[in-house]
């Protein structure tokens, strides 16, 4: 009884007070001097023990409508630096940003939670953290209205924060919230966090949050009411067959707080954003690859829908729904109904377009925290053919149950699924089984794997490329079951005593086997990798593929028409990089890879550069090429060029220019945006878009422009 008194007595409490802070970055209010403080942080990276040299205070309090947050980093120069102006970019704003962070857990479950990130030139970040089934990762595309200033006395570096609890969901009767607080000294390549917390997890991990109580709490929520109208133009001219095109698409997105916890959100045709441009890739595999979900409907408690499945099975995958055909209008309701339990519904239709009628979606998904160990999901996706308000009988669903498993000393994790899919006109061989363990230490790292997917497990709205095999010699998609296995393991070295030594990747091997569903191995995909990362944060590296494949169609990786023919290969091959100090204005990474591809060769060389003008500028220059040579069925290189130009004229307001050339795809584009914040999470864009040829021959081009105007009651 007295050791549990002591540790209630130890627990921080967040006061409240019945006032609003000016946030100008100034800290010059009495209320900061009364508020909760948070000190004595703790190394965290590059390494983990001991507390920082340079010192970070943090002081919250809250009124019952906001949270307010009040940081000084003690540094030891008034210098900081910082990579980008744009809100919403983690890998500059966060990683290569000196910058400051939160997250928040306010139901104190580990299951999911809030990411806030300030750098030091008040760019802002919020995301969305979630658990993924074995680890936790970050939705970047979620976004709230919070405001923030950030301010130098000295060589004191000061961020002001309040965000809204609207902006939030939480359980009114829930008074304890996990919170962790960590700083990026980006100049240094130092990262602090609050509480100890060990550099094999992320910095947002949420079983490291400290449980801290809200005195006074807001007994009831309050009511939100979001609604962001928006219209897009586009003028499109296709040079080729010399036609134009023009449209002008009104677009709703409305959100509702049934309760503190509970959300309704609701649009009204949604597009495919022409404003966001994909990043191309070279794809020299047999299987399709996916692109991150962008519109603000389906972003909102994305955790729920886009984490049942395991790697490369997918049930759901949201950007299928208006894919193919404008989506008309969708409706979701996802949130806590308690503090254990989590539900998400999704409604969706889409337009009927000449040979693809009309559909609709719906997704049921349900969360249930079995204990502080084990959690547990059930969903339903499911997809139908429908004419005006009838459902027709062409539908595809997908069931499934999960369960996810965290150990108390956050060392093992583990997650199950079991899927089957029932489809009109198909049956047997309608399942889907994964199960897969993680071990995590400073030094050791340990996954495996093992899973079966039926020939008919059919995810119409998800993603499961590896069913479909394409047999290019007769132009036909073949669906075939498969089981797979995957083992990995990373040993670390971490010196002591080295000034120049970070760590020795010294022993990470992995492999993964797929068989077919008569037991035979159809590929085996083998990697070995030893890297040593500097100090400077320069880092260099070597590793070793080996891949044998049973293949059993026709391949054609060089797309002119002659065909690697079904047989069993065995090829392999070396690759050697090395990656600059990322922390310098100027940064690169290069690395040349050469080996067997088939019954040919394949040599690729790739550098990825980054040069800051900041605060006003930033250039990437990236070029890659594979050159195959597959002997009789032809030579050829494929380029990918890419160039980014971004111009900073304020927090709110700049200009992006993309360049791609990419000679697989036969595409040169230039995306060229200009993106004004106008008012918080209110935007206007004017993009221009130029599309050629590997010839530089133009195809088409065209306009867009996009305005949307943020409502909230």
């Amino acid at each position: 009884m007295l050791v549990g008194f002591a540790l209630q007595a130890q627990q921080k409490s967040i006061p409240f007070f019945d006032t609003v802070v000016n946030i100008d970055g100034k800290l010059n209010e009495l209320t900061w001097q009364n508020a909760a403080t948070f000190t004595n942080f703790n190394n965290f990276f590059p390494d983990d023990v001991g507390k920082a040299v340079h010192q970070t205070k943090v002081r919250v309090y809250h009124n019952g409508k906001s949270l307010f947050i009040a940081a000084e980093y003690y540094d030891k120069t008034p210098e900081s630096k910082v990579s980008t102006l744009k809100r919403d970019n983690h890998g500059d704003v966060v990683v290569r940003s000196d910058a400051f962070g939160l997250i928040l857990d306010p139901f104190n479950k580990e299951n999911n939670g809030y990411y806030f990130i300030l750098n030091a030139a008040n760019t802002q970040v919020d995301a969305i953290v979630d658990f993924n089934g074995t680890d936790y990762s970050l939705n970047e595309s979620w976004n709230a209205v919070w405001k923030s200033k950030t301010a130098t006395e000295g060589t004191t570096k000061i961020y002001e924060i309040e965000i809204p609890f609207k902006a939030l969901n939480f359980d009114v009767t829930n008074t304890t919230w996990g919170i962790q607080f960590f700083y990026r000294d980006f100049k240094t390549n130092l990262w602090m966090t609050y509480t100890d917390v060990s550099r094999n997890f992320f910095q947002f991990d949420l079983r490291f949050t400290e449980d801290v109580v809200l005195e006074n709490p807001p007994k009831t929520s309050n009511s939100r009411f979001m609604v962001s109208p928006s219209v897009t133009y586009n003028f499109n001219k296709d040079v080729v067959a010399n036609t134009t095109t023009s449209n002008i698409v009104p677009s709703v997105d409305a959100q509702y707080n049934i309760t503190s916890s509970l959300r309704l959100d609701a649009s009204i045709n949604p597009d495919f954003s022409q404003v966001d441009v994909d990043q191309q890739v070279v794809n020299l595999t047999r299987f399709a690859i996916n692109f991150p979900e962008r519109r603000n409907f389906f972003l909102e408690n994305s955790d729920l829908f886009n984490n049942l499945g395991a790697t490369g099975i997918n049930p759901f995958y949201s950007r299928i729904i208006g894919g193919t055909t404008p989506m008309q209008f969708g409706l979701k309701l996802s949130g806590n109904v308690s503090s254990n339990t989590r539900i998400g519904v999704l409604n969706a239709q889409t337009e009927s377009e000449v040979e693809n009628p009309a559909q609709n979606y719906t997704v049921l998904v349900g969360a249930q925290k079995l204990s502080k160990a084990f959690t547990t999901t059930a969903y339903l996706v499911n997809r139908q053919e429908t004419d005006g308000f009838s459902f027709k009988g062409d539908f595809n669903r997908v069931f499934g149950i999960n369960m996810n498993y965290k150990s108390k000393n956050n060392k093992w994790s583990g997650l199950g699924n079991f899927g089957k899919s029932f489809t009109d006109n198909v049956s047997g061989n309608t399942n889907f089984f994964n199960v897969e363990t993680q071990y995590s230490t400073r030094k050791v790292f340990a996954k495996g794997a093992f899973r079966t997917v039926d020939k008919n497990f059919i995810a119409d709205v998800g993603f499961v490329p590896r069913l479909n095999n394409y047999d290019a010699i007769n132009a036909v998609t073949i669906r075939e079951g498969y089981s797979s296995a995957q083992a990995e393991l990373k040993l670390v070295a971490l010196p002591k005593k080295s000034k120049t030594i970070q760590y020795f990747r010294y022993f990470f091997p992995s492999n993964t086997t797929y068989w077919d569903e008569e037991g035979k191995v159809t590929q085996s995909s083998s990697f070995i990798n030893q890297a040593l990362f500097f100090r400077n944060a320069s880092s260099v590296f070597i590793n070793f593929n080996h891949e044998y494949i049973n293949l059993k169609y026709g391949f054609d990786p060089l797309r002119n028409g002659k065909f690697i023919q079904p047989d069993q290969y065995s090829f392999g091959a070396l690759r050697v990089g090395y990656n600059s100090p990322f922390n310098k204005n100027v940064s690169y990474r290069v690395g040349v890879q050469h080996g067997d591809y088939y019954n040919g060769n394949r040599t690729r060389f790739y550098t990825f550069s980054t040069f800051r003008f900041l605060p006003y500028a930033k250039i990437g220059a990236d070029y890659e090429i594979n050159y195959l040579d597959l002997e009789e069925l032809g030579i050829k290189p494929f380029h990918l060029a890419r160039f980014t130009g971004e111009i900073f004229f304020n927090n709110r307001l700049n200009w992006t220019t993309y360049v791609q050339y990419n000679t697989q795809q036969n595409n040169f584009n230039i995306n060229s945006r200009i993106q004004w914040e106008y008012k918080p999470l209110s935007y206007i864009y004017f993009v221009i878009t130029d599309s050629f040829n590997q010839h530089i021959s133009r195809t088409n081009w065209g306009v867009s422009f996009k305005m949307n105007y943020r409502f909230d009651f």
